[in-house]
């Protein structure tokens, strides 16, 4: 699975700018104009960067940062029209890596983008730390791609791997078959019950033969979906 950028501004030109620039610099990304629906996103996607706007109804970007910092370290670059010193420190206390003001050119921004990137994967931010997902005997490394039950790997497709990380993303967390579906696929559900179902049991019995017959990772709620 591939990581996004992801563009929060409630300014739907600037979002549009932005990912233009970012798809030309061969990005994946992903554009929303609020704080909760960027904070939606971040459960259902890998996100390695975040441009963060400040000034947006509802929550603002500096609530937001707080918010996001609670659970991960990757790149947050603030933008905003407030340019004064009092306004980037607090940007930067907040727990932003960089602060661009607006108006900007979007070469600048895509080069600020590349130096926090870098950084963060050269030197550690915190993709060595959250690389690993657990739950009881099982172990799912994301960088790798690899999952083990008990120390032993688990051989697993492509797809099923990928199921397999988004429950682990939302462990606790009931997700339903569209949404499954929809996060692993990349398209419409319609109808696709029985693949879904298929993709599910074929990898509960992986994880079921490396630990013990009894062994059940992925459990069934009755009409609303699966969880771990």
């Amino acid at each position: 699975m591939e990581d996004y950028i992801l563009i929060v501004d409630d300014d739907k030109d600037i979002r549009n700018m932005i990912g233009i620039y970012l798809g030309n610099e061969g990005y994946r990304f992903l554009k929303c104009s609020s704080a909760v629906s960027a904070l939606e996103l971040l459960k259902d996607y890998r996100i390695s960067l975040i441009l963060l706007d400040v000034m947006m109804p509802g929550m603002d970007g500096i609530e937001a940062c707080m918010k996001i910092r609670e659970s991960t370290r990757i790149p947050i670059i603030f933008m905003s029209a407030k340019a004064e010193d009092m306004d980037i420190v607090q940007g930067l206390m907040a727990g932003g890596d960089d602060y661009i003001t607006k108006p900007f050119h979007p070469v600048q921004l895509v080069t600020r983008i590349k130096a926090q990137l870098r950084r963060y994967y050269q030197y550690g931010g915190s993709q060595s730390e959250s690389s690993m997902l657990s739950h009881k005997e099982l172990q799912l490394d994301t960088r790798k791609r690899q999952v083990w039950v008990n120390g032993k790997e688990v051989s697993l497709t492509a797809k099923e791997y990928e199921i397999l990380e988004y429950l682990m993303y939302n462990k606790g967390n009931v997700l339903s078959m569209t949404q499954i579906y929809e996060h692993v696929w990349k398209e419409p559900f319609y109808h696709a019950e029985n693949t879904v179902m298929m993709h599910i049991s074929n990898l509960r019995n992986k994880l079921r033969e490396t630990e013990h017959e009894n062994a059940e990772y992925i459990q069934t709620v009755w009409g609303r979906g699966y969880k771990v």
